[in-house]
Parts: C-alpha cells; sequence; structure tokens
C-alpha cells in the first residue's frame, strides 16, 4: 500500500512540474527589474499620507532644493525635527542633494504634513529608482503610518475621557 501512495504522489508532483498554465505564458516573468516612471518633463510623482495630510510630490534630479505650496522647506517647516524628518529617505537612500523636490500638501497640522511629504518622497524615489525598494522598505518609509485621532463619543467629555462624577 505505501508502494502505491508513493506513486501516486511520484505521478502528481510530475504532473504539476509539466503543467503550464495559460496565465503564465502571457504575463511577464516575476524576476523582471522594475521600470522607472519618469513623466516628460523628468520628474517622478507620488502620493503620501499621514494622519489627515496628503502630499502630492513630484522629484526630479537638481540640487537638493525642497519646495512646499510655493515656498522653500525651511520655511515651512521651520522646526529642525520635522526638517530632519523630511530628508530620512534621502539620507537612508544615500542621496542627499541630488533630487530637487515640488510638492503640495494638504489637511492636518505640520507634523502630519512633514509625515506625508516624507511617505510622498519616498514612493517617489522608487517611481523614479526602483532599485531603492529595498533599503526604503527596510527603513519603514513605504509604510503609511495608520495611526489617527480617536474619534469623540456622546456622553463624554473627549474619546475616553469621561465627566466628572458627582455624588451629590
Amino acid at each position: 500500500m505505501a508502494e502505491q501512495e508513493k506513486v501516486g504522489l511520484e505521478d502528481l508532483k510530475a504532473a504539476v512540474k509539466n503543467k503550464a498554465t495559460p496565465k503564465a505564458e502571457g504575463t511577464a516573468t516575476v524576476n523582471e527589474p522594475a521600470k522607472p516612471k519618469i513623466d516628460a518633463q523628468g520628474r517622478s510623482y507620488a502620493t503620501g499620507k499621514r494622519k489627515n495630510a496628503i502630499a502630492r510630490v513630484w522629484i526630479k534630479a537638481g540640487s537638493g532644493k525642497i519646495i512646499v505650496n510655493g515656498r522653500e522647506g525651511s520655511a515651512y517647516f521651520a522646526r529642525p525635527v520635522l526638517q530632519m524628518l523630511i530628508s530620512q529617505p534621502f539620507q537612508a537612500s544615500n542621496r542627499a542633494g541630488q533630487f530637487d523636490v515640488w510638492c503640495t500638501v494638504t489637511g492636518g497640522g505640520l507634523s502630519g504634513q512633514a509625515g506625508a511629504l516624507k511617505h510622498g518622497i519616498s514612493r517617489a524615489l522608487i517611481g523614479f529608482e526602483p532599485d531603492l525598494r529595498p533599503v526604503l522598505k527596510q527603513g519603514g518609509f513605504l509604510t503609511r503610518d495608520p495611526r489617527v485621532v480617536e474619534r469623540k463619543k456622546y456622553g463624554q467629555a473627549k474619546a475616553r475621557r469621561r465627566f466628572q462624577f458627582s455624588k451629590r
């Protein structure tokens, strides 16, 4: 009985190995390198999100200039922490000072907008140079931070804070 099962498994393995699916013939191979997504002006576009902020980001080869909503990046994000946050994808990929960034940011506060811009820059870098994906993914720059403000519940002062209890 064991020989029958063994022969049955060998036949099954051979059948699976030799069978070609029609979908696999028409599609590209898995190991084919990704192609850059660059428009006619030499820019790569991506959208970044964080909390309620949305950043539309265009990058192109340049001198490292960052323009946010028509203003200089250091003027728009005055706090050094936010400037550091924005430059993280470039530093992780060793591309600091090689790309110009032009973006429009809407919604949320400055911290959320800086996080959205970081996310958008990371995604646009991959559009420009697909080989940077493993480095940026390992650094956690491609994952959208899912944390958002919890909603206020009825019968409570805030999301979790209850009204003060009064015995009398």
